[in-house]
């Protein structure tokens, strides 16, 4: 495995940091310290040099809309952009995900699943791979899953929505919820809607499990609102407000004790309210709730930002607080199973020669004069040790193999510090192809660091550790001000290399359709 990058990540990354730039110059700055983790990362054996942290996650703001069917989910978005861009209906109208970008036209456009599948620049791409790992076959059905639309409402502009199918039960099931993980992971905020219409939660208890109970545990969870939808139908209850608290006790029955937690509705199309006292106070509560839920949309580039170094933070820590750990365990145990099998060959095979003494002198294998030109005796010799060195290489490569089976299922990770682990894999790479590596024939089995380990790839991690430090306090002093004081904030003034490389405070721009085809 070459230790840099190809040509085509190399591309890519370039014109990230074109993007960033014109949109972002804060964080134009951080691409440079994941090429320094990607440089460790392929020494140790954690990412292919076809593969870059930098492009493993999204620089754009993603903001991603879950729920059940028929929950209101559409009408919000439409809502919100001020744009009916999304159909809308009691019955499932979408049963794909939507990716809504921004776009200069105002006519609104409708692009199949291979567009996203097939772009680097968004959050599903090579998504047909994982499908395929769900469902044999279904990755060819790519444009069945996802879909891409563009609106012209300045509320998009620098962000990505992601409008979901419903979670009811059907063939495409086991599928859209992969996918539903994937996007989870990568929001910076999540929405998900229930409806009120449907005041008995226990009826949706698989819904819950997934969207509530698979969530209250990461370290990410204050990013996800829970909000309950079409609240105006409880308008004519006696007490509206059980509704909402026996929502609110499926939650806690789910283990969300915290949170924030909305109910609204849409007033274009809301049930009427006779009672005028009532209609006031939900309308005022709506409209207050809606305001909360739109403010915190509008801040996702700011938590983009704190996202991005964060992942730089984790990433650095994976790599020596976890990773590392990991595969000198694993070497351990691979070092242990070697020499044992070994010692089980070479006992093996003396049994086998206290047998075979029986009918020839078959310990002479081992004896050779050395002052006479005995060339049988030493191709006997020369075949026994050839014999022993591939019994010995057959078992290092069993071994190994047979340890790399079990690396995720014997050992275990703190995902709040790791965050998810699937198939071997945390969010530093890939800890088995990490493990192999150490195995390979000219390694000794007797060499305890890791292959790309050393006091020098210690120093650089503790470096794009300080770096990310730094890059936080240079945004909270772009964000913040404690003290009161209404001075300028600080420039970012982080050394890389021999040079100096500045964050220019500079406002975000609104990205063009141009500036979004250069990632």
């Amino acid at each position: 495995m070459l230790n840099r990058p190809d040509k085509s990540i190399r591309e890519r990354l370039s014109k990230l940091e074109t993007h960033l730039n014109n949109e972002n110059p804060l964080l134009v700055d951080i691409v440079p310290r994941f090429k320094k983790l990607d440089t460790v990362a392929y020494k140790m054996g954690l990412l292919d040099n076809s593969e870059s942290y930098a492009t493993s996650i999204p620089w754009w703001p993603l903001v991603s809309v879950l729920g059940t069917f028929s929950a209101g989910k559409s009408s919000f978005i439409n809502n919100f952009l001020g744009d009916q861009l999304q159909l809308t209906g009691n019955q499932a109208v979408d049963d794909k995900f939507t990716v809504i970008t921004y776009s200069g036209s105002n006519e609104h456009r409708v692009l199949p699943g291979v567009a996203l599948n097939s772009d680097p620049r968004f959050p599903f791409y090579q998504m047909s791979d994982e499908i395929d790992k769900v469902a044999s076959g279904e990755g060819r059905r790519i444009d069945a899953y996802l879909q891409m639309k563009t609106s012209h409402s300045d509320k998009l502009s620098g962000k990505i929505i992601i409008d979901s199918p419903g979670f009811d039960a059907d063939e495409q099931r086991n599928a859209i919820l992969r996918l539903t993980d994937h996007i989870v992971d990568l929001s910076d905020l999540v929405l998900v809607f229930f409806d009120a219409r449907h005041p008995e939660p226990g009826a949706m208890q698989d819904t819950l499990d997934h969207l509530v109970g698979n969530t209250i545990s990461r370290s990410d969870s204050e990013k996800f609102l829970y909000i309950l939808n079409q609240i105006d139908t409880a308008a004519q209850e006696d007490n509206p407000e059980a509704v909402v608290a026996s929502w609110q006790r499926a939650l806690a029955a789910k283990g969300l004790t915290a949170g924030r937690f909305y109910s609204i509705y849409n007033m274009d199309v809301a049930v009427p309210i006779k009672d005028e006292a009532v209609r006031q106070r939900f309308e005022n509560k709506c409209a207050q709730d809606r305001a909360a839920i739109f403010d915190r949309i509008h801040q996702v580039e700011v938590e983009r930002s704190y996202r991005i170094v964060g992942a730089l933070q984790t990433i650095a820590g994976d790599i020596e607080h976890q990773v590392v750990p990991l595969v000198k365990a694993a070497m351990k145990k691979w070092l242990k199973m070697v020499l044992a099998l070994d010692a089980v060959a070479v006992g093996l095979f003396i049994i086998i020669l206290f047998i075979f003494d029986q009918w020839f002198d078959s310990w002479a294998l081992f004896s050779y004069d050395f002052t006479s030109e005995n060339i049988l005796s030493s191709i006997k010799l020369g075949a026994t040790v050839l014999g022993f060195g591939a019994v010995h290489y057959a078992i290092r490569s069993f071994s190994a193999k047979f340890i790399a089976s079990r690396i995720d299922t014997s050992i275990t990770i703190d995902k709040n510090i790791a965050g998810e682990y699937r198939e071997g894999k945390i969010l530093a790479g890939n800890i088995k192809k990490a493990f192999l590596k150490n195995t390979q024939p000219l390694r000794s089995i007797f060499r305890p660091m890791p292959v790309g380990w050393s006091m020098r790839t210690k120093r650089l991690l503790a470096q794009v550790t300080a770096d990310s430090c730094e890059f936080i306090q240079t945004m909270n002093d772009r964000y913040t001000r404690p003290s009161g004081n209404m001075a300028e904030p600080q420039k970012l003034d982080v050394q890389q290399g021999d040079s100096q490389n500045s964050a220019v405070e500079k406002p975000n721009t609104i990205e063009s359709e141009s500036n979004a085809s250069t990632i």
